[in-house]
Order: C-alpha cells, then structure tokens, then sequence
C-alpha cells in the first residue's frame, strides 16, 4: 500500500509540476501578444491552473483517505490487542527518553 502512495503521490507532483511549467511557458509567450491571441493564452493558463487545482484537490483526498484508513487500522490494533499497544508505547517512549537525554 504505501509504494502504491508513493507511486501516486509522485506521478502527481510531476503532472502539477507540469501543469505549472506549462502555464509559465504560455504566460511567457503571451507577454509579446495582444487581442486575441492575448485572451486565448490567457485561457490556457486559466485552464493549465484549474487542472492543477483539481489534481491538488485530488492528492489531498487521497492523503486524507489513507491518513483514515491507517486511523482505523490504529484504532483496530489498539481494541484487539490492548497490552501489546501499551507495550509498544511504553517502548517508544523510553527510546524517546533516551535520544532526548543524551543531548
């Protein structure tokens, strides 16, 4: 599951990453423009950042469907093995501790 995320969250980054040079490029070139040709540059960097957004919007639901996903896997660990939980913590704690003591 997580090198699925990964492979996810990466292809969406280069897609905005994309997206937004793709828009920097249009807006660079509809600098020398004017009428027209200004307007529909100015339309494609419109419809460049909207697509950007929309992918934004799509990692974002996507992160927060695995931050619940792994909430309730947590939740489920934690009902059905209450002692091992608490033994988890309490290790974690002392190795916490104890990089925090040795400075």
């Amino acid at each position: 599951m997580n090198s699925s995320s990964d492979t996810t969250r990466a292809r969406l980054a280069d897609e905005l990453s994309n997206a937004v040079a793709e828009a920097q490029t249009i807006l660079q070139n509809a600098t020398t423009e004017t009428g027209e040709r200004a307007h529909e540059l100015r339309v494609q960097v419109e419809e460049k950042l909207r697509q950007a957004r929309f992918k934004l919007q799509d990692l974002n639901s996507t992160a927060r469907d695995q931050a619940v996903e792994a909430a309730r896997a947590a939740d489920d660990f934690v009902h059905a093995r209450p002692w091992q939980a608490v033994g988890i913590a309490a290790a974690a704690g002392v190795v916490i501790g104890l990089l925090l003591n040795r400075r």
